[in-house]
């Protein structure tokens, strides 16, 4: 089950069996999730990032720690996401025009200001960066094609 804060002991095994069939190496990885911006500062980008020493971005939908103000209503407006000890541990992002921002955070291997440009290149019509929207819808259609062969398994 999904339990705030401990993402990555949910999702980490997949994505390493995932990425050992790769035949191509990536440059870098980006999750729906957070990097730094972690109560332990350690989200599932960080530890995928230091698995694969590659790296890594969380961009999340949500603040799990962090304080800020509202980016402006405009694509592009950004403003940093601070830590408790007054340290910068991601960006607010605002991917769309007067749409809720996503949390971008670093995981590994890459700059807070080099993850925030980053998304807002990845990040075409649509609010999330088009990698991550790709891989929802697609695992949304696994899904439901799943439970309609699979119709006792529902619940």
């Amino acid at each position: 089950p999904y339990i705030p804060g401990l993402l990555s002991f949910r999702e980490s095994p997949l994505t390493l069996a995932a990425c050992q069939r790769l035949n191509t190496a990536p440059d870098l990885i980006l999750v729906d999730g957070q990097g730094i911006a972690h109560p332990r500062g350690l989200g599932l980008a960080s530890h995928l990032g230091i698995l694969f020493d590659l790296p890594t971005i969380g961009c999340a939908k949500k603040r799990l720690v962090g304080t800020y103000r509202m980016p402006g209503e405009k694509k592009g407006s950004m403003v940093p996401l601070m830590g408790v000890d007054n340290r910068q541990i991601g960006m607010v992002v605002r991917t769309r025009d007067r749409v809720k921002p996503v949390f971008v955070s670093p995981g590994h291997r890459i700059s807070v200001a080099t993850a925030a440009a980053l998304i807002l290149q990845l990040t075409g019509c649509y609010r999330l960066p088009e990698v991550t929207r790709q891989a929802h819808h697609h695992v949304n259609r696994m899904r439901q094609d799943w439970l309609a062969a699979h119709p006792f398994r529902q619940g």
